[in-house]
């Protein structure tokens, strides 16, 4: 998949203000296991910005691999300060 086409994808989700109609759309987009490992990720990365629990901790509160919780944590550190910030007031909500 090129990048072009993520973009693409990623301002057609942008696009929809309805939560419940983007939900849907995504569902034919994404098959169960793909949305359950994406909410998966996302709790994986409010706990890593927290910064209150161990990568061991949570890998076990998630029952996900260490090596999940390693590259949720590398990507993590490829964001500035700023962006890692934006991040968190964007989780918070």
């Amino acid at each position: 998949m090129t990048d072009d086409n993520w973009l693409k994808f990623v301002e057609f989700c942008a696009k929809e203000q309805d939560v419940n109609r983007l939900a849907q759309f995504l569902d034919v987009f994404l098959t169960h296991e793909e949305r359950q490992s994406i909410a998966t990720r996302l709790c994986i990365v409010k706990a890593l910005l927290a910064e209150e629990l161990t990568q061991r901790e949570i890998a076990q509160q998630f029952n996900v691999s260490i090596a999940k919780i390693t590259r949720g944590s590398n990507e993590l550190k490829r964001l500035t300060a700023e962006q890692r910030q934006a991040l968190k007031i964007l989780l918070k909500k």
